[in-house]
């Protein structure tokens, strides 16, 4: 088993072994589905038996993560109570139109940083990713600067990633480890948790004290929690489901927006001609007067070929997230044991040449015309009852990013100061739960003197 690129060696044993490849590591059974029929046969189809979670010892034993919705057993009161709550608010494309203008002015300040400091884009892509989730959890306004919660959220993801790595942790392979003292030789891991699992609790409860102290004095902004606490009072149950489904959205929304966004500037400055259609279209249907909206989405389809075309080009989870079977299944004429993790290699789905043409070059043009293939956000997003609740709202927040950035922006290749040669970053990505691409450099430069005054007087 790799330990990086896991879906690259996956896509290879389909073609070796077929559509489903089944192997155990460790006495633990793994299911690895390399067809979007398949994956819809088992996953959507039978959701009921395919919609578990497995127990990691590291993320959800010692750290913590078993109390969100991420890791909570599907069917269980904790996991119901977090999805309705989730659905209430930000479960479909209505629900998620409120936020829009939220959304809208975030970006406005994204595109403000980008303009003062284009070098460090890959920190106000974080920056605002953050920012706008946090204000649709908490109502919360994120400092320009080192702002706290940020902070914090950020480590605790990169905790999760590391938690959720394959091989990472030994007491993933030996389970009884966790039962190992703190002072016993070998179990620095253990300490380690320890520190993940108060990151983890600071960032469910800091951002929640400040929403009821800010209630309490009147000064709360509507959002995500304010909506709940603002109604009956909770119960200790209730309390609880609603801190660990906002702290799960933070780290559903957040991290998935950043590695989609950061590929779109790396996307932009391969591929300058996608990125002149698109700012055509742009300036034929917004003009120079104003930066694009939601209400113009519909009159920009290159603008939307090319969101799918980034979402298919370097797929933010490549093999989807765990779905344990909690049930023997039988799937034509294959036994598939209880407690099987499952995981489709969307990968895979989005890179097979049979469905998309060259699939490594980055072209907006095959989402266009009367026969396109599927749209990478039928896949992108998970399976079965375990699809991602906040999609409509991480679409959303990449949408209005990537159109008001090629509205003023122009993204090419960086130039070295040396040899005034221009640089072509590598096409490289992190082999982490979600994948970002690797670090690498572009030229940022507002478009026009009139985009430039735009952006200011917006801000």
């Amino acid at each position: 088993m790799p330990t990086t690129e896991q879906w690259k060696t996956v896509a290879k044993w389909g073609h070796e072994y077929g559509d489903l490849t089944y192997l155990r590591i460790l006495n633990q059974s793994l299911l690895f589905i390399n067809s979007p029929s398949l994956a819809n046969e088992l996953l959507d189809k039978k959701s009921a038996i395919y919609s578990g979670r497995p127990f990691l010892p590291m993320a959800s034993g010692l750290v913590g993560w078993d109390n969100s919705i991420v890791f909570a057993s599907y069917g269980t009161e904790r996991f119901l109570e977090q999805r309705k709550l989730f659905q209430g608010y930000m479960g479909t494309k209505a629900s998620v139109k409120k936020l829009w203008d939220m959304q809208e002015d975030k970006t406005v300040i994204f595109l403000k940083r980008l303009l003062d400091g284009p070098d460090q884009y890959a920190d106000h892509i974080r920056w605002t990713a953050g920012a706008i989730i946090l204000h649709a959890t908490y109502g919360y306004q994120v400092q320009q600067e080192n702002d706290p919660l940020i902070r914090t959220a950020e480590k605790c993801l990169e905790d999760f990633s590391a938690t959720v790595t394959p091989g990472a942790f030994l007491v993933d392979v030996l389970p009884f480890l966790r039962y190992v003292p703190t002072w016993f030789p070998g179990a620095g891991f253990r300490r380690i948790a320890l520190g993940m699992r108060e990151t983890l609790k600071k960032m469910g409860d800091v951002p929640l004290h400040i929403v009821k102290k800010q209630l309490e004095s009147g000064t709360a902004i509507p959002s995500f929690t304010t909506s709940i606490l603002s109604g009956p009072p909770l119960t200790d149950t209730e309390a609880d489901n609603l801190k660990w489904a906002a702290a799960s959205m933070y780290a559903g929304g957040s991290d998935t927006s950043v590695s989609v966004i950061h590929a779109f500037f790396l996307a932009m400055t391969l591929y300058p001609n996608a990125q002149a259609l698109a700012q055509s279209e742009l300036d034929a249907v917004v003009g120079s007067d104003r930066l694009p909206s939601f209400s113009d989405r519909e009159q920009l389809p290159y603008v939307e070929a090319l969101l799918k075309e980034v979402l298919r080009w370097s797929v933010a989870v490549p093999l989807g997230a765990h779905h344990m079977l909690t049930q023997d299944d039988v799937h034509d004429g294959y036994f598939i044991p209880k407690g099987t993790i499952a995981f489709a290699n969307i990968w895979w789905f989005l890179h097979n040449p049979d469905t998309y043409t060259n699939p490594m070059e980055f072209n907006p043009d095959r989402f266009l015309g009367e026969n396109p293939p599927p749209d990478p956000r039928e896949y992108v997003f998970g399976f079965g009852r375990r699809i991602c609740a906040g999609m409509h709202f991480v679409d959303a927040s990449i949408f209005i990013s990537l159109a008001m950035t090629l509205a003023v922006f122009k993204i090419s290749k960086a130039i070295d100061p040396v040899t005034g040669e221009s640089i072509t970053p590598a096409v490289e990505f992190t082999s982490s739960s979600v994948y970002h691409p690797a670090p690498f450099q572009c030229s940022i430069k507002v478009r026009s003197g009139k985009a430039e005054g735009l952006i200011r007087d917006l801000h």
